[in-house]
């Protein structure tokens, strides 16, 4: 069946980095756009970014552009989120989302169980 594993998620001080990582498995990972989306606690989900199958196109919520950057590697059926000079309202549940079709712009389907980013001030 589809699923999507997110890792990557920890404990960080403002200011620093992580690298979040989605494997994923049971369709053909190259075909289909992909997303990371956040929820913060008591508060909905927040796009973050998306990118098309084959990675040429991608774009950013205003909130993450300039700071974090997403990318793909077909070869290894897995996304990455790079997230720099985080901060405390960074803190959130990251998931990784599987689209509909190789468009970057379409709606979702699949949504993983997340990985917990706490940023300490």
């Amino acid at each position: 069946q589809v699923q999507l594993v997110e890792s990557g998620g920890g404990l960080v001080q403002s200011g620093g980095s992580l690298r979040l990582s989605c494997v994923a498995s049971g369709f053909t990972f190259s075909s289909f756009g992909m997303a990371w989306v956040r929820q913060a606690p008591g508060k909905g989900l927040e796009r973050l970014s998306r990118i098309s199958n084959d990675g040429e196109r991608a774009a950013y919520d205003n909130a993450v552009r300039g700071r974090f950057t997403i990318s793909r590697d077909n070869a290894k059926n897995t996304l990455y989120l790079q997230m720099n000079n985080l901060g405390p309202e960074d803190t959130a549940v990251y998931y990784c989302e599987k689209l509909k079709s190789a468009n970057y712009f379409s709606d979702v389907h699949l949504r993983g169980q997340g990985t917990q980013v706490t940023v300490s001030s």
